[in-house]
């Protein structure tokens, strides 16, 4: 709670030094303030309490994802500076918004009840609309966030709906009411207003995520979105959506599978195909590494179909890994486009030559996402995959295995442009802080995947 409480602080206190034309102070104060929330955050370890009548609960696994998502934001604004080095006009208000933003996710994190879990994703989802089209001259911006704006209207009404069924079914929004409402109903049979509207509560998280078919927004919105904050929607608003899928279904029915498990094992496969089949044919970077997201969508849904007591410690330490290669990636895409002015595979050609530390950096991002021993993205896959065998899911873990073989073909081509192909000379410019951030990454990929014990253990 406290956490929600100073990062909300940090958003009004970075529109009022906006107000004060304090430019220079923004990122320090942002920087120091995502740092003394997640401590706050942190301190809220086994804490274990419930507050406003069971609206929020704050519990280990909402404290770890929390702190995730805030270290993500922080990693993110260390990469600002020279995104928007070149902007001359105040920053305020888009860096208050990203806030705002992760003050939705973490909502999203500790919701107990539906009503809070809707005003976390309006909080996220508002101000990413306001985000997506934050590049006013650019029209690919002004696309992108009409797209994701009529399409997140449209599917929040799902949402809302699929809501309002379950409430009418259950007569409650909180989560254990709802748990018990099914345990009383499950062999009788679930009245059909209950499964309707948890089909429209899962088609209305399914969008967030981008689980397919609900992921066509995604490569447009993605790729008309501003780098910086692309990387933001890739990282923290997907860890908070899969997050807040996993939380209503590890409460609202525990013990309790058959109701919904098919359905997203279903949805999970489907996304692992058409996320890692399409991304083959992506021509550049940043719209490869949208349907990298998208079919990363899909082997978190195995954390929500095989139920156990590691599958919460998989989902978590796969949100880490994930996270961190992929802000990794896009980091070193910032300093591509600005040198060359997009993001195709033949601006990388011959990057090793003359840019060693970035080319080394991407280079491990992409062995991660693919899941190459022994980094992060690797220990993450078999983690997920273990817990998913270990229930009877074998057929799901095939096609999940396929679909990581097939990934090998889109997330080689910037190792292969890199390293193989004719140097341009492109010399990227990286100042030192830049740089020290880009390697403290991959530093951390590299830890994590031999020393998975080190975040494996804690929920």
């Amino acid at each position: 709670m406290n956490s929600i409480i100073s990062l909300s602080v940090l958003g009004v206190l970075v529109l009022f030094l906006g107000i004060l034309k304090k430019k220079t102070w923004l990122l320090p104060l942002i920087l120091v303030g995502l740092l003394a929330s997640l401590v706050m955050t942190v301190l809220h370890w086994n804490l274990n309490r419930s507050l406003f009548h069971n609206m929020l609960i704050i519990d280990n696994s909402g404290v770890a994802f929390s702190a995730v998502m805030i270290f993500s934001t922080f990693l993110i604004f260390m990469f600002a500076a020279q995104y928007y080095r070149k902007v001359v006009r105040p920053l305020d208000d888009i860096y208050a918004i990203m806030i705002f933003a992760l003050v939705g996710a973490v909502l999203m994190s500790y919701f107990g009840n539906l009503i809070m879990l809707f005003l976390g994703i309006e909080t996220l989802s508002i101000a990413l609309y306001v985000l997506a089209g934050s590049h006013k001259e650019a029209i690919t911006s002004n696309e992108a966030t009409l797209k994701y704006f009529l399409l997140g209207s449209f599917l929040s009404g799902f949402l809302l709906f699929g809501i309002a069924l379950i409430y009418g079914s259950s007569g409650s929004f909180d989560l254990y009411a709802i748990h018990t409402y099914v345990v009383e109903h499950i062999h009788p049979g679930l009245p059909p207003m209950f499964k309707a509207g948890l089909f429209l509560l899962i088609i209305g998280l399914a969008f967030k995520i981008a689980i397919a078919p609900f992921h066509f927004w995604a490569p447009d919105v993605y790729e008309g979105t501003p780098t910086l904050l692309t990387a933001f929607m890739a990282t923290v608003v997907k860890t908070a959506s899969v997050f807040a899928m996993y939380r209503f279904f590890s409460i609202a029915f525990f013990g309790i599978h058959g109701v919904w498990e098919m359905t997203i094992a279903i949805l999970a496969g489907i996304t692992i195909v058409i996320g890692n089949v399409t991304g083959i044919y992506q021509p550049n970077l940043k719209r490869m590494l949208a349907y990298s997201s998208i079919s990363h969508s899909g082997y978190m849904m195995l954390a929500m179909v095989a139920f156990s007591g590691r599958t919460a410690n998989a989902l978590l330490f796969y949100a880490i890994a994930y996270s961190i290669a992929t802000i990794a990636a896009f980091a070193i895409l910032i300093l591509v486009r600005e040198a060359r002015g997009n993001d195709y595979f033949g601006s990388f050609n011959g990057l090793s030559k003359n840019n060693r530390l970035e080319a080394f950096t991407l280079t491990v991002a992409m062995l991660s996402l693919t899941g190459i021993p022994p980094l992060a993205g690797f220990i993450g896959k078999y983690f997920l995959f273990a817990a998913a065998i270990e229930q009877g899911w074998l057929w799901l873990v095939i096609i999940a295995i396929a679909g990581s073989a097939v990934s090998v073909g889109y997330y080689f081509k910037p190792i292969i442009s890199m390293y193989f192909r004719e140097d341009q000379g492109i010399l990227l410019k990286a100042d030192w802080p830049f740089k020290i951030a880009i390697l403290f990454l991959a530093i951390l990929i590299i830890l994590l995947g031999i020393l998975p014990f080190l975040v494996s253990g804690l929920i």
